[in-house]
């Protein structure tokens, strides 16, 4: 009769052990080759009537070996669900194994396997009501006040001239890496940009000036400026964090015109707030203070639950089977990595599973959860708003999009994680002792990540 044993080799690592005796497979096995003499199709035998001799000698030990390891595993299996053992991943083999599966020569087999049990722990900062910040960021005249400078940017109109003068001249151009010649490489695919004449780095604006539309200015970065002029330039005119700024630009003007901004009156309250009656600049400005009072409060419970996160990550006491992890990384399924490469991962991968270990036991404790059918409902108020749609007989395709995007795993996925965890942290808001703490947009955003303050423990 087969037996299933344990044993502990490590921190939260055992060892199984399966043992087979012949007559725990081979009725099965016998059995299985019966079977497939009835479906075999043999050349010159009609299906069926394969003498059992020829099938044996043809598919016996294949089928032999099949069975010897399906019943390995079924055992493992049945186990592991008795002792209702919860672990991480799949069992792997423990070393090298090589057993001779000999259908001539039947004998007892011995399976060694290896399991990483997933730990019992507690969670000290929701046991404890751990204190944590909720920022309220200010929303002063000065933000309103540019908001309302943007709304009039935007909605305005654009006067051509002649050639770049004033700093409230806007130019629209094309830019690319090329020689000192302002040839560039075939592969070099000149970028579409603007900018107001204002934001652009002193050393560059001297280059600009009297500039008409199709001339060209080819310079260096770091031979025309440096320090924030070299930032500016970057930001501002080449618009990329990988620009290289030891190599020529070569910038082709295509056109510069004078931006002349709304006027605040009716017409441009109705145009960003279609429907809303605003009458007044006093009305508008009301209302883009409430509209970034909730766009704050927005983002300050995001950097808030990045808080928790990480809160909960560091200071929870998981032990874990480090020795089973690292070699599912490096041999588990579909894994083939080296043992640097597994060094170099492991550290993420640690911090990822701590989290899955306790926003699971958080999601049990809250009974938090996402159905199917919500995750296509959330898809699909996206599309809506996005289309601007408020009567879906308005969009008769929606129901074929609708039946694309439930065959879109990736989408799917996607969005249904971003909804268990934004469940998640809503419901164990109250676990926390939440203090909210004033502090300016300017302060706020100069704050480094709720990652980087943790990123030492």
């Amino acid at each position: 009769m087969a037996t299933v044993t344990r044993e502990n080799i490590g921190t939260l690592h055992d060892k199984v052990i399966v043992k087979l005796e012949k007559q725990d497979y081979l009725p099965a096995f016998e059995k299985n080759l019966k079977e497939y003499a009835k479906k075999a199709n043999i050349p010159g035998f009609r299906k069926g009537m394969v003498p059992a001799g020829m099938v044996r000698k043809m598919y016996g030990q294949s089928l032999f070996t099949d069975e010897i390891i399906r019943m390995a595993g079924k055992e493992l299996e049945d186990f592991l669900k008795a002792a209702k053992v919860s672990i991480f991943a799949e069992p792997m083999v423990l070393g090298n194994q090589r057993l001779n599966f000999n259908m001539s020569a039947p004998e007892t087999y011995e399976f060694n396997f290896e399991i990483g049990l997933k730990p019992e722990f507690p969670i000290p900062a929701v046991d404890n009501r751990a204190t944590i910040t909720r920022y309220k960021i200010a929303v002063d005249e000065k933000l309103v006040n540019d908001e309302i400078e943007r709304i009039c940017k935007q909605y305005g109109t654009e006067q051509a001239e002649e050639a770049i003068g004033a700093d409230t001249h806007k130019v629209y151009y094309t830019i690319q890496p090329c020689d000192a010649d302002g040839n560039h490489a075939d592969e070099s695919v000149a970028v579409e940009n603007d900018q107001l004449i204002a934001n652009v780095p002193e050393p560059l604006k001297a280059l600009l000036q009297g500039k008409k539309n199709a001339d060209e200015v080819i310079f260096h970065p770091e031979s025309l400026c440096s320090g924030a002029d070299l930032e500016s330039l970057v930001k501002n005119i080449l618009k990329t964090e990988n620009a290289d700024t030891a190599t020529h630009y070569r910038m082709v003007i295509e056109k510069s015109v004078t931006l002349i901004l709304a006027t605040m009156n009716a017409e441009l309250f109705e145009k960003v707030y279609p429907g809303r009656n605003v009458q007044t600049e006093e009305e508008l400005r009301t209302m883009l203070a409430e509209e970034l009072e909730r766009e704050f409060a927005r983002i300050a419970r995001e950097r808030m639950h990045d808080e928790i996160f990480e809160m909960l990550v560091h200071t929870t006491p998981i032990e874990l089977p480090t020795t089973f992890l690292k070699r599912y990384l490096r041999e588990g399924k579909d894994n083939n990595k080296t043992p640097e490469q597994v060094e170099q991962e492991y550290p993420g991968f640690e911090h990822q599973l701590r989290w899955q270990l306790i926003s699971d036991k958080l999601m049990v404790k809250h009974n938090v959860y996402v159905t199917r059918d919500e995750v296509i409902a959330e898809i699909m108020t996206g599309v809506l708003r996005y289309f601007g749609i408020t009567d879906i007989e308005d969009a008769p395709w929606l129901e074929s999009y609708k039946a694309k995007i439930e065959k879109d795993e990736k989408a799917m996925n996607e969005t249904y994680f971003r909804m268990l965890a934004t469940r998640l942290f809503h419901a164990i808001e109250p676990d926390f002792e939440i203090v909210e703490k004033g502090i300016s947009e300017s302060e706020f955003f100069k704050m480094g990540s709720a990652h980087d303050a943790h990123h030492h423990h």
